[in-house]
């Protein structure tokens, strides 16, 4: 395997998918910095929840909740343009809140969606029916899930590799989010228990690959890489790390666009959103 990550780890078009509510706080605050750290664009949807039943039944409550919409979305479009950040705006309709930020995700090209949980859940409870899981599941870009108190990273990034193309991409993700930030950043590969001194030299040989690849255009800016070797769960380990090290980021990489269904149900990625104590950006 050559020592070069192929992937190119892009934040030029940014969605931020508020729900109006204090839950979506963090969330706004992760995407005005990284679209500030980053120059991209912004664009803050809202979806407002209605079908055609509701409509017709109450069509002034309908335009009472998109005007109070509206309204919400210009004053945080006049926070980020006084903060030079490139902003627009849109309002939805749909049943479904997920599918609708997806939409707009794929129409404007975005490279990642900021969304925040209103909890941080077992594996079950966010798998079912949870919006925040159907994002993941279903939108073609990264997909950044926050909590509502969550801040601009000021410590450190980590990120998991396991070798795959899937990991690459997070790791050039990670890499370009460390030198916007000037943070250091982490890089871990976890060892199954079982797996032995030959689980623990593969994982090895993962941070090494990251860490040649990467090494030398961070060190052109400042900015410390370090690999780590943990054993045991993945998602546990990983989640371990950021806590110990004191990482406010935490960067995975997912297999892509999948049903609900497969949306790798038990996987790596997906435990370590339901648990994860810091931000977990999930790069496509």
């Amino acid at each position: 395997m050559e020592n070069v990550l192929q992937p190119v780890g892009r934040f030029e078009s940014i969605v931020l998918a508020s729900d109006g509510t204090e839950h979506s706080e963090g969330a706004k605050t992760l995407a005005f910095s990284i679209a500030k750290a980053c120059s991209a664009e912004l664009l803050i949807i809202r979806i407002v929840l209605t079908n055609p039943e509701y409509e017709y039944m109450a069509p002034d409550r309908v335009e009472q909740e998109t005007q109070a919409a509206q309204e919400s979305l210009e004053a945080m479009q006049a926070e980020a343009q006084a903060m030079g950040i490139s902003c627009r705006i849109a309002v939805r309709h749909g049943v479904d809140p997920y599918m609708g930020v997806v939409n707009i995700a794929e129409e404007s090209h975005a490279d990642c969606v900021v969304v925040g949980r209103r909890h941080r859940s077992d594996l079950a409870r966010l798998l079912v029916g949870d919006s925040t899981a159907k994002m993941i599941g279903h939108a073609a870009c990264n997909v950044l899930v926050t909590s509502a108190d969550a801040l601009a990273p000021q410590q450190g990034i980590l990120v998991a590799t396991d070798g795959s193309r899937q990991a690459d991409a997070a790791c050039m993700a990670a890499a370009r989010l460390a030198t916007e930030y000037r943070l250091p950043l982490k890089v871990v590969s976890v060892a199954q228990e079982a797996s032995g001194s030959q689980g623990q030299t593969d994982a090895g040989y993962c941070v090494e690959r990251v860490i040649t690849a990467l090494a030398p255009a961070l060190a052109d800016v400042g900015v410390a890489i370090e690999g780590l070797v943990e054993v045991g769960r993945a998602d546990e380990a990983i989640n371990e790390a950021a806590r110990r090290h004191g990482a406010d980021l935490v960067v995975v990489g997912s297999h892509g666009r999948t049903g609900l269904q497969r949306l790798i149900m038990g996987s790596v990625s997906e435990r370590v959103v339901a648990h994860a104590s810091s931000p977990v950006l999930v790069v496509k």
